[in-house]
């Protein structure tokens, strides 16, 4: 069963990608659905062996992708790692910024050392790999698109207070770089998730995992997003019908930072979600209760 995404066939054939965070959730899905339009992916993560079960899934299913193990937030790697990757796959049509993470936490309990961390993964990181194929392939190709991957974080993030300055600062870089690097025919867009149901929320625990459960509640379109809904808004953006598209950041939450505080919101069915993905793998806790959290 191929991929049932809505663009074209054909769409990237012959450009080469690099996804990071390719080994789970958006990132995993996202490498698919460029695979299944023609590009060759380059799956950038940390752990080898989720990277490599993700190749031998896009292979099984006739596309191309390698590989590249890299901790973005060590300067020296990232640079080393451009250099490889345009050696051995060419000139980079496209970078997908999707590497991050973050733990629970209130303000006061950060230490700098968590602060710093995340930080360093969720803008640092994604600064420098974009810097690199700026200054490494696209500027002298005079054409590329980067999109950064960053969050809702409209009103605030309470306990993801650090995750939530990271973001705000990737959608800043987002906007300059937009303008700094426009004129060599490079694109920066964002795109913001909502709550998805990803293998993300499967990283929590306590009363995170209750929390999760109960966030449909809170979006106008009554449900969780999925992962192949952020794919398909990372796939248009890095598509030629978006080229007039540059320094903005596309939403992909179900309206749920729309919600007035003050607003009781009725009982609906909502709308069916978008089934593109055909390895998609939801999140354990979503199926779990909360007796199970208890135990």
């Amino acid at each position: 069963m191929p991929y049932g995404t809505v663009f074209r066939p054909g769409l990237f054939a012959g450009e080469t990608i690099i996804v990071t965070g390719a080994g789970s959730g958006i990132g995993r899905c996202t490498a698919h659905e460029l695979a299944a339009l023609g590009a060759k992916v380059v799956l950038v993560g940390r752990n080898r062996e989720k990277l490599v079960q993700v190749q031998a899934e896009i292979i099984e299913d006739g596309g191309k992708a390698d590989i590249q193990i890299l901790d973005i937030r060590i300067e020296e790697d990232v640079i080393a790692a451009i250099d490889m990757i345009v050696g051995r796959d060419g000139p980079i049509y496209g970078l997908v910024n999707n590497a991050g993470g973050q733990f629970p936490a209130n303000l006061e309990d950060i230490s700098q050392k968590g602060w710093e961390t995340v930080v360093r993964t969720n803008l640092t990181g994604g600064f420098m790999m974009a810097r690199e194929v700026y200054n490494q392939c696209m500027k002298a190709q005079g054409a590329g698109v980067i999109i950064n991957i960053t969050a809702d974080h409209w009103m605030s993030m309470p306990s993801m207070g650090h995750s939530g300055a990271a973001r705000g600062g990737m959608e800043n870089f987002t906007m300059t770089a937009a303008v700094e690097w426009g004129r060599f025919g490079i694109r920066v867009n964002g795109v913001a998730p909502g709550w998805i149901a990803s293998s993300g929320f499967d990283t929590y625990d306590g009363e995170t995992r209750k929390t999760i459960r109960t966030l449909a509640k809170h979006v106008p379109i009554a449900r969780l997003g999925r992962e192949a809904e952020v794919a398909a808004a990372i796939v248009f953006l890095l598509s030629p019908a978006a080229a007039y598209i540059t320094g903005t950041c596309l939403r992909v939450d179900g309206a749920a930072p729309n919600m007035p505080h003050n607003y009781h919101l009725p009982d609906g069915p909502g709308n069916s979600h978008f089934a593109g993905f055909h390895r998609e793998i939801l999140p354990k806790v979503l199926s779990e209760t909360d007796e199970m959290d208890d135990n």
